[in-house]
């Protein structure tokens, strides 16, 4: 585990993002954590939250050239995201567009950000985009996590019809569990059913077996230690 990927992990913990307990998803299932990013609710959280994403896309090398935040959660993820990007040094000469790289790292690279409306709107500028020109553009959508597919999969056919190139993903978490039985792939983790229909990267800044990895690193008598044993059950039985 990387020190940023502890760091988030005990960032989620702080605010709530990543609660311990007992939860029942969309899919029915009764699950011993959930995730709620819109606790993430002020500049300065977002502010770490956006450092952490900025640092799993620089891990990952993979080009882009805008990026795109899903209505609701994704619209502030993106931007700030987009913020941390412009101020950071260590953003990898792979993950910026080639007419603004320059010795193999680049400080204040700006990458433009959009996002879409859940309603489209019929006067003004219109439309159900709002923010940069998708059209021609490898776009890289930040949402905090997959659960079924069905919004990324709305995103990447939004992001087609405005002419853009989905080119991957960046969530907060991998569940790294596979969808329920009516789910289009049952015997896949929906970050799998989306790399594989669209061939597009999916990143997360933690995966599940990090929350365990970080849980197993804690005093047994700690209050969170008492959760290892059921988050560890949820990922032998739905993993």
């Amino acid at each position: 585990m990387k020190e940023y990927q502890r760091e988030f992990i005990q960032l989620l913990i702080k605010h709530n993002a990543l609660m311990f307990g007992s939860f029942t998803l969309k899919s029915g299932r009764i699950s011993p954590y959930f995730i709620n990013a819109g606790n993430f609710n002020t500049g300065a959280s977002l502010l770490h939250v956006a450092r952490h994403y900025a640092n799993a896309i620089a891990d990952s090398g993979i080009e882009f050239d805008v990026l795109f935040g899903p209505a609701y959660k994704g619209i502030p993820l993106a931007s700030t995201v987009s913020c941390s990007l412009a101020s950071s040094a260590e953003v990898k000469a792979g993950s910026v567009p080639s007419d603004r790289q320059s010795n193999g790292v680049q400080a204040n690279t700006e990458f433009p950000f959009a996002y879409d409306r859940k309603e489209p709107k019929d006067h003004g500028e219109g439309g159900t985009l709002v923010g940069a020109s998708l059209a021609g553009k490898r776009v890289l959508i930040i949402d905090d996590v997959i659960t079924a597919g069905t919004a990324i999969t709305s995103s990447i056919n939004l992001i087609k019809e405005a002419g853009g190139i989905p080119v991957g993903v960046v969530v907060a978490i991998d569940r790294q569990e596979i969808g329920p039985p009516t789910s289009p792939n049952p015997n896949a983790s929906a970050v799998q059913y989306i790399q594989s229909k669209f061939n597009i990267s999916v990143i997360s800044v933690v995966q599940l077996d990090l929350i365990i990895e970080y849980l197993n690193s804690l005093p047994n008598n700690s209050e969170l230690s008492k959760h290892t044993g059921s988050v560890v059950d949820y990922r032998s039985t739905f993993g």
